[in-house]
């Protein structure tokens, strides 16, 4: 089966400037996304995974080439429209977590689905539904220095696929877990992959990520290198 391209990227390039000194991080990156994609960007250091991640994610604009969500070419988009997208159309996870501390496991997924105009009961059964099927049924009211490093990460999940996005970004979503939290994490992420169809794509190193995607991106010195899909 066929399914529709999500994202594209056309002769993306990234060039930054430092004390005068000029670093090209990209160099006209051209690749597809396609709906229940569950792809891995992978490479060294330096080799641009995380400024991908960024342009694609509509945190940075690129410095030559086009980035296309759903047709649209957000490359030409204003602040405040790039704004708007990332609400309703991308879920991210990070590396570090970034849940807020003071808010509780339910009220972090909450939060997004108010900014987003969620009707207070409708955002409680949504978030409450997704919290149970990350496994963290009974854990709704506990803040994040409450629980490990795995269950935070779940949370992370959570919070990125509850208002049902376009695409799920994750840069090294396991790096700051042990072998086994990790392995645990990316089996949920692959079976809200094959059940839900939701689309990830991560910025990874780590081999078990790279073991468990359908494609492989491997980028060198902001280059494609080569691609590998299973």
């Amino acid at each position: 089966m066929t399914y529709p391209i999500i994202v594209k990227m056309e002769g993306l390039k990234k060039i930054y400037v430092y004390d005068s000194q000029t670093v090209q991080a990209l160099h006209g990156i051209n690749l597809t996304v396609t709906k229940r994609d569950f792809l891995a960007i992978a490479g060294p250091s330096g080799s641009g995974k995380t400024t991908l991640l960024n342009l694609i994610g509509c945190l940075d604009t690129p410095s030559n080439g086009k980035v296309f969500i759903e047709d649209e070419d957000v490359s030409v988009f204003s602040r405040r429209k790039l704004s708007k997208l990332r609400l309703e159309k991308i879920g991210f996870i990070f590396q570090e977590y970034n849940l807020i501390p003071v808010l509780t496991a339910l009220e972090n997924l909450e939060y997004v689905m108010l900014l987003q105009g969620w009707e207070s009961e409708a955002r409680r059964k949504k978030a409450l539904t997704i919290l149970h099927e990350v496994g963290l049924a009974g854990m709704e009211n506990r803040r994040p220095n409450q629980m490990s490093g795995g269950q935070q990460q779940r949370v992370a999940v959570a919070r990125a696929i509850v208002t049902e996005p376009v695409i799920v970004l994750a840069d090294e979503p396991t790096a700051n877990l042990d072998s086994q939290t990790g392995l645990s994490l990316l089996e949920l992420m692959y079976s809200l992959n094959q059940t839900k169809g939701i689309t990830f794509l991560f910025s990874t190193h780590d081999p078990m990520v790279m073991k468990m995607a359908k494609r492989i991106i491997f980028l060198r010195d902001g280059r494609v290198d080569r691609e590998e899909t299973k």
